[in-house]
């Protein structure tokens, strides 16, 4: 008869105290991650934290991950698992179809058509080639702006109107320092030097700069149909116009830059403007019409809809306070990404973050790069969600959402680095 072996008396001692160990440490980590959020300059606040190992699908800590928050631009997370799950590796950036020795176009939210950053010009270099272009520009669902976004922000770079076909941004890029220059030059005229607050008329193409301004602006312009047709024909030399159908039948596709590069500039800068073109883009793939709804409704009826609490999601910038988050759906989201795609890939495109932002180089000269993180921040919210490598070699994935406090939001940000900081030296 098989007797098992009796486990030799300093073992069994060894690994009760080896449990001991792991336990108290888990006990001391949080005891640290409780005292942060419960410090005095983060009281009169709301504050949520979760943090789950990534590999052991094990919870290590829970503040909060149930409420709803306002989540700020951490919802570009949410628009980056969306392009991901629908885009290409090559963004469509328009559709065609030739009819009666004209080409019939329209386009499909793609960014980056003659943008400052990217300036594609595949488009532009294909659209030279066609005799007749005929822009459609009927195949959206959308208003220039999201709901819930703040009037008072159309002159400022991180707000540019919303488009199916955007060219160089949908900004106006004006300097001043060695004479007046502006791009696109169909704007130079409406440029004038002027000491005022605002940077632009409200509803027209009037823009100013100061005289004595040393930085490059970047301000929104004005979007309609005459203007994207007038930039069109200045940048391929042909002759474009507005048509009010587009012929039945399949359309053909054109590819342009590849999405990674879209990504990686979004995340990294919170480019508001590239957040809501992509979930544009994306929402082609799905309708025939070009709708953040559209998408947004596919996403929460397929990929998101085993998420724990559902959030309340409306634009893919978060610019809107519409917005609503738990921390654990951000942790799902980011549950999501690193099962789905490599891990080199996902950490060459998803930013860094330290010690008090988002960065290009790492900024902590006493430790190696350990946070890779999107934050998010509109007035009296700071958010941060993402990864954390620790010093062991284990990946944490966390959300840190804080919501309406007073104090600055530099405190916030330093404690949020202190607790994270102590997670990859502890865990």
């Amino acid at each position: 008869m098989y007797k098992p072996e009796k486990t030799p008396p300093k073992l069994l001692i060894f690994n009760f105290f080896l449990v001991l160990f792991l336990l108290s440490g888990c006990t001391s980590i949080k005891k640290t991650i409780h005292a942060n959020i419960r410090a005095d300059k983060l009281q009169n606040s709301f504050h949520g934290l979760v943090i789950i190992d990534a590999d052991k699908q094990k919870e290590i800590y829970n503040q909060n991950g149930d409420k709803y928050f306002t989540p700020a631009s951490n919802t570009k997370i949410v628009t980056f698992y969306t392009s991901l799950k629908l885009l290409p590796k090559n963004i469509p950036t328009l559709n065609y179809k030739v009819a009666n020795d004209t080409i019939f176009v329209e386009g499909t939210g793609d960014p980056s058509w003659l943008h400052p950053y990217f300036k594609d010009s595949t488009a532009i270099n294909w659209l030279k080639n066609q005799e007749t272009v005929a822009l459609y520009t009927k195949n959206h669902d959308e208003r220039r702006y999201g709901p819930g976004w703040a009037w008072e922000d159309y002159d400022t770079y991180f707000s540019p109107e919303k488009s199916t076909l955007p060219l160089y941004g949908n900004v106006a890029t004006i300097s001043n320092v060695e004479g007046l220059k502006v791009s696109p030059e169909i704007f130079q005229n409406p440029t004038t030097e002027k000491d005022t607050t605002i940077k632009r008329e409200e509803f027209r193409n009037q823009f100013y700069i100061a005289p004595t301004e040393q930085d490059t602006l970047e301000i929104p312009y004005v979007t309609s149909d005459s203007l994207t047709t007038q930039l069109l024909q200045i940048a391929t030399g042909k002759k474009v116009f507005v048509t009010q159908h587009f012929p039945e039948g399949e359309k053909q596709t054109l590819y342009g830059m590849e999405t990674d590069s879209i990504y990686k500039r979004m995340l990294l800068k919170s480019d508001n403007f590239l957040a809501e073109q992509l979930l544009l883009a994306a929402s082609g793939m799905v309708s025939d019409t070009l709708s953040t709804k559209n998408a947004i409704d596919y996403m929460l009826d397929n990929h998101l809809n085993d998420l724990e609490h559902q959030p309340r999601w409306v634009d893919g910038s978060g610019l809107s306070r519409y917005n609503l988050f738990t921390p654990r759906s951000f942790v799902q989201i980011l549950q999501k990404l690193y099962r789905e795609i490599p891990e080199e890939r996902l950490f060459s495109i998803f930013p860094m973050w330290g010690p008090d932002s988002t960065a290009e180089q790492w900024e902590d000269p006493t430790t190696e790069p350990f946070l890779f993180a999107k934050s998010g921040s509109v007035g009296n919210n700071y958010n941060l969600s993402g990864y954390v490598k620790t010093k062991s070699g284990k990946l944490l994935i966390f959300s840190f959402m804080n919501n309406h406090f007073k104090v600055p939001s530099i405190e916030i940000r330093k404690t949020m680095y202190a607790t994270l900081k102590n997670l990859y030296e502890n865990y």
